[in-house]
């Protein structure tokens, strides 16, 4: 089977060096344009081009999908276009391009959650299970028909980071089967059904902004875990930005309102919310390394007094 794969992120990497490590033949790759580091001067890949880079495999990197890349990958020969995470609608022409199927790898259970940000807002919104959608691709967003769902649990102490890699190992568990069978036409996709049908908020740096004293305790613990790694969870107090690294997972209930909105209590940095209080256990102030709130007990502890 030939494999025309796009992708850009760290577990759409992933994926396809499961691919190219199995039977199938990946022939090329379509990933974003290479941006500047944000960590140093240097023009650097996506994750998914530096994979097919080390492993001799013809690169496509378009500023645009333009009539110019067109002609190029109209030229290929194979059989299946999939895409994870490559980060920009693709054109009709493009899906009808394989000879088989334009296939994606959705990380949610269809139709919930499609969009760009399904991780994130199944966090957001306290879900049980999830999992991955195999899905035919059609011109609307997520859209398409399903050929394969494979569930996954969400733990208490799953964040952004631990669910993405737990549902990146459930693709590459299952993708060299599913795409045999599809191959070999031994299913054929199921039409989404038309109830729970949602769409992802896009996420950016603000999305991160909490005011603390008027969230509720459980949205931020929801919050913390929906963006932990990026964008973060910080809060403004006194015009600085403050990031929050670190949350006691038990929620401190307390009816009791305190005239500070912050109190140390056993060098612990305790935030009042709209329903209790929640302790922060590693913060971060602008331009300064993570500390633990012990820390910050020791070197902010009037700071935090309003």
């Amino acid at each position: 089977m030939k494999i025309l794969y796009a992708g850009s992120s760290h577990s759409s990497s992933l994926i396809l060096e499961s691919l190219i490590t199995s039977t199938n033949e990946v022939i090329g790759v379509i990933s974003q344009p290479d941006k500047r580091s944000k960590r140093r001067a240097a023009i650097e890949p996506s994750y998914v081009s530096s994979v097919a880079e080390k492993n001799n495999i013809t690169v496509f990197k378009p500023k645009t999908l333009d009539e110019n890349f067109k002609d190029k990958i109209l030229k290929l020969n194979f059989d299946i276009l999939l895409v994870v995470a490559y980060g920009k609608i693709l054109p009709s022409w493009l899906l009808k391009s394989p000879s088989k199927e334009s296939i994606n790898i959705h990380y949610s259970l269809l139709p919930k959650y499609r969009g760009a940000s399904p991780i994130q807002s199944a966090l957001l919104n306290d879900e049980k299970i999830t999992g991955i959608s195999v899905m035919k691709m059609t011109d609307g967003l997520d859209e398409g028909p399903v050929y394969f769902f494979h569930k996954q649990k969400i733990l208490h102490k799953d964040n952004r980071n631990t669910l993405e890699e737990k549902l990146t190992s459930l693709a590459i568990k299952n993708i060299g089967k599913d795409l045999s069978e599809i191959y070999f036409d031994k299913l054929a996709p199921i039409k989404q059904g038309s109830k729970n049908i949602s769409y992802c908020k896009k996420i950016d740096k603000l999305s991160g902004k909490i005011t603390l004293d008027q969230e509720e305790s459980d949205s931020v613990f929801r919050k913390y875990k929906a963006y932990y790694g990026w964008p973060g969870l910080y809060f403004e107090f006194k015009n600085l930005k403050i990031k929050i690294h670190g949350i006691d997972l038990k929620v401190k209930k307390n009816t009791n309102f305190i005239k500070n909105k912050f109190y140390f209590h056993d060098n612990l940095l305790h935030a009042k919310t709209i329903d209790g209080i929640i302790v922060i256990t590693h913060l971060q102030f602008p331009g300064k390394r993570i500390i633990s709130s012990n820390d910050a007990a020791n070197s902010y502890a009037d700071f935090f007094i309003d």
